[in-house]
């Protein structure tokens, strides 16, 4: 261990391991570590179930109900990847999906009323829907059809707009659109967990529409895809691609020090001995005195013997609650999977409730979740910090990456992994720069 490294990184979460795979590929030495004995830290796949129940400290273990505990990886933290979105391309560039097998998620659904319904993926579904009224389906289309052909080079395609200027409110004004189509729109399609985004000039908004429609075009049922076997096959499949290149792996390794030196980091001290470096990267956990707490997330994973009701028995689903339909100011969601995933015994079902904190109850926060999800066999709740870092990495070279936040898919992950790249490289990150430089020797034989 005592060498000199390039970069050095702790803790392997997803930001993490796909740095530490895009260093690599660019001839960067890696060393990366990780005090816990799994990969995936924060954003790892829980296996067996019987784990699951001592990490929340559960006094019983699995009934035998929920079948073989092997058959079980749950996520610790939801979420889906955008058919169409970042995560997909950085995948797709380093051929990490030669590592993975990907399912479509059966259907969006939205709540209003107390109800559920399919937010709508085609126009025919669009037309037939219940979400809206005639007239309200016309006025929505013209709005679809605005945002398909809007190109932000083209201003013959802005019909008025000002993608600088102009708010998203006054663009729903301008096509008339109603507050329960506004709130669809805004969260269920574009994804907002707040309002905020209302007052703000709309190019953004537009963009995050696209990218839904785009997504959802490519496989048809919903935007969204979902790996085999969980998320934390993700963080392991971007440490292969990052050990074909060199980078060296030490799981269950205490960090006992960071090592700085006049301002900047020069090391990493493990069970005596310190590994050099000229950079380094990890999660907020390894740095509690770089970074500062934003705020809270609530996620409860809840095992179901059940497809959610109103979901046309959907065995993958995502149900987003908007904010103003129950009196918040941010959404709720809900993740959905099954057995058909490889994350569950046969004719189990797992729905993870999440979203941020807001009071001082937040189990009370996530009840209109829940009750869509009844009965419930088994529940576990996590309350965890977000943090976020407070030193840009500059001067001292240490670049901390941010807690995973309560949206439901990886765009925010995947900005926060262009940030540090930039910050660390002087240069904008490119999706040029992930792509493979060599045939692997390894081939696919390698397990």
């Amino acid at each position: 261990m005592d060498e000199e490294y390039d970069v050095i990184v702790l803790g392997t979460g997803l930001t993490e391991c796909i740095l530490s795979g895009i260093m690599s590929v660019n001839g960067k030495k890696v060393l990366h570590m990780d005090r816990n004995p799994y990969y995936g830290g924060e954003s790892s796949s829980i296996t067996p179930l019987e784990e699951l129940y001592k990490r929340f400290t559960l006094p019983d273990s699995p009934p035998e109900s929920m079948g073989r505990g092997r058959d079980w990886n749950v996520d610790l933290i939801p979420k889906f990847l955008m058919a169409n979105g970042q995560l997909v391309k950085m995948l797709l560039y380093t051929e990490v999906t030669r590592y993975l097998d990907f399912k479509v998620v059966e259907g969006s659904f939205v709540y209003k009323g107390g109800k559920i319904y399919k937010v709508p993926s085609t126009e025919t579904e669009a037309l037939a829907s219940n979400l809206m009224g005639m007239f309200e389906k016309r006025r929505f289309r013209k709005f679809l059809v605005f945002v398909a052909n809007f190109d932000e080079n083209d201003p013959k395609t802005f019909e008025g707009v000002d993608p600088k200027t102009t708010t998203m409110r006054d663009v729903y004004k301008k096509f008339d659109l109603g507050q329960d189509v506004i709130d669809f729109t805004g969260h269920a399609l574009a994804l907002y967990r707040t309002d905020d985004y209302l007052d703000v000039p709309c190019l953004e908004t537009i963009n995050r529409i696209k990218l839904y429609s785009e997504s959802l075009a490519r496989y048809g049922k919903s935007p969204y895809l979902y790996p085999l076997y969980g998320l934390g096959e993700l963080p392991q499949g971007f440490a292969r691609l990052s050990a074909i290149y060199g980078g060296t792996y030490m799981l269950n390794k205490p960090v006992d020090e960071i090592v700085m030196e006049g301002g900047k980091v020069i090391g990493v001290k493990s069970e005596g001995e310190v590994a050099r470096c000229k950079q380094l990267i990890c999660d907020p956990s390894y740095i509690p005195d770089r970074v500062r707490k934003a705020g809270q997330v609530i996620r409860v994973i809840c095992i179901l013997s059940h497809p959610i009701k109103n979901t046309n028995d959907a065995n993958s689903c995502q149900i987003i609650i908007p904010q103003n339909q129950v009196n918040r100011n941010s959404d709720i969601y809900v993740c959905m999977i099954s057995y058909a995933h490889n994350v569950a015994a046969q004719g189990k079902y797992i729905a993870i409730v999440s979203t941020t904190v807001e009071t001082s109850e937040p189990e009370a926060e996530i009840e209109p979740a829940l009750e869509l999800l009844e009965p419930i066999d088994q529940k576990f709740v996590a309350i965890s910090d977000l943090y976020e870092p407070t030193d840009d990495g500059t001067d001292s070279q240490v670049f901390a990456s941010r807690s995973y936040d309560a949206t439901t898919h990886f765009e925010t992950t995947c900005n926060d992994i262009k940030d540090i790249y930039k910050r660390m490289t002087g240069s904008d990150f490119d999706f040029e720069n992930m792509k493979r430089k060599q045939n692997d020797v390894f081939g696919e034989d390698e397990q």
